[in-house]
């Protein structure tokens, strides 16, 4: 399971607790935000799911192809590279592309086959300019009137969008998005869900495990306080601490933490309208590649930092450091024989308590293994941390203003 330890305190009274939970299980109970209903809810689109694994293994698909940005490929790429090592040779690749840089997209391209190919589209308004962009080229690749292509491509897609309109038209199939649910919290509606099915993974224990946590904190008071207490240490403390990093050790969540960023500044990246303070900056990065660089700044920089450390218990490998000395280099002797497992989660462990001498505020998330289940229940708690740290700021967690600006900007530029 997922265990936390915290090593600062926070204030937080039981009227205010109480308060809080109050206001997020109304947000669920009325399902104003429909993220909540997402492990308990889809049994007939994980029905349809497997319906359609089935037909892609029997078409002998080599690629799934995600055309999506944003909330609509993020969570995708972390749970896929969380459990990249339970993919199985049978299983499709997974290809992502997301943005309109020319390279990026020849490069994905440029050995894409039809008939081996299913092409994902992905676009909860269905006018996302730089996946709509990419799925033209993509139809102009194979040069066949997209009537001739409907077989290879399936849509993800809010129901009456443009994008849906458009599939109904020349017959595509589309899957729709569970009501309310915002891109960045959408890795466990559809838009995660059917890539990640036909890559192999095992999507009910991915909602299993998200529903674990989900239980835990409607149902089990005890298992919600530090999650609140967390988000309302923040909330308090912004002013003077208003960066979170999220350092987390193994290289497997490279894509976590790029997911982690999108959540947290699309989400709490905002002024309050009720005292004009702004919200929280995350940052991301992989241990122990950077402590040899960010923790430097961390450790004798601005004491505006948090840090979260993330470590998994078991690897489900064994590799250890070989009993070889080599001359000149007998310094480095003292870890012979122990497993990269041992080594990686010591650098851990050394570095947390050197930050915490430091004077920085952290608290650790430790998973005990990388599988379906404990990702599932990794994704939701930082969904629920999200909302409630959006509670105790005081700011519209779901919304995303300062984007929609730059939108309408490029319509101006052509």
């Amino acid at each position: 399971m997922l265990t936390t330890e915290q090593y600062f305190s926070s204030d937080l009274s039981q009227k205010d607790l109480d308060k809080a939970f109050n206001t997020i299980k109304q947000e669920k109970d009325l399902k104003e935000i429909g993220y909540y209903s997402l492990p308990d809810n889809q049994e007939k689109l994980i029905e349809k799911l497997y319906k359609l694994k089935n037909k892609v293994y029997k078409k002998y698909i080599k690629n799934i192809v995600v055309i999506g940005i944003g909330g609509s490929s993020l969570g995708t790429k972390a749970v896929s590279s969380l459990l990249k090592n339970k993919t199985t040779s049978c299983a499709p690749n997974l290809i992502f592309i997301e943005n309109s840089d020319p390279i990026a997209l020849n490069e994905a391209t440029k050995d894409l086959k039809l008939e081996a190919s299913l092409f994902v589209v992905i676009s909860k308004s269905g006018s996302t300019i730089e996946t709509i962009s990419v799925f033209k080229y993509v139809i102009s690749l194979f040069k066949k009137p997209i009537e001739d292509l409907t077989k290879n491509f399936v849509v993800i897609t809010d129901r009456e969008s443009a994008l849906d309109k458009f599939a109904k038209e020349v017959e595509i199939k589309a899957y729709y998005l569970y009501p309310n649910v915002g891109g960045r919290f959408s890795v466990l509606s559809a838009v995660g869900l059917l890539p990640l099915v036909l890559a192999g993974f095992d999507i009910k224990k991915l909602l299993s495990g998200a529903s674990k946590l989900c239980n835990d904190f409607f149902e089990k008071k005890e298992d919600r306080h530090n999650m609140m207490e967390k988000a309302y240490f923040y909330a308090k403390n912004r002013d003077e601490q208003n960066i979170n990093v999220l350092f987390a050790y193994a290289t497997e969540f490279d894509e976590f933490v790029k997911w982690y960023v999108q959540l947290w500044a699309e989400s709490l990246g905002k002024i309050s309208p009720s005292n004009g303070k702004v919200g929280l900056t995350p940052i991301g990065i992989i241990g122990s590649v950077d402590q040899h660089s960010f923790l430097q700044l961390i450790m004798e920089g601005p004491k505006d930092k948090t840090v979260t450390f993330i470590k998994v218990n078991d690897f489900e490998q064994n590799i250890k450091i070989p009993h070889i000395e080599i001359p000149h280099l007998e310094g480095t002797n003292f870890v012979n024989g122990k497993s990269f497992k041992e080594l990686i989660n010591a650098q851990c462990d050394s570095t947390l308590e050197g930050v915490r001498n430091a004077g920085v505020n952290t608290d650790l998330i430790t998973l005990n293994k990388l599988d379906e289940y404990h990702i599932g229940y990794l994704i939701y708690y930082y969904e629920m941390l999200t909302s409630l740290a959006g509670y105790f700021l005081d700011v519209n967690t779901y919304d995303q203003p300062g984007v929609e600006v730059g939108k309408k900007i490029l319509k101006t530029k052509f």
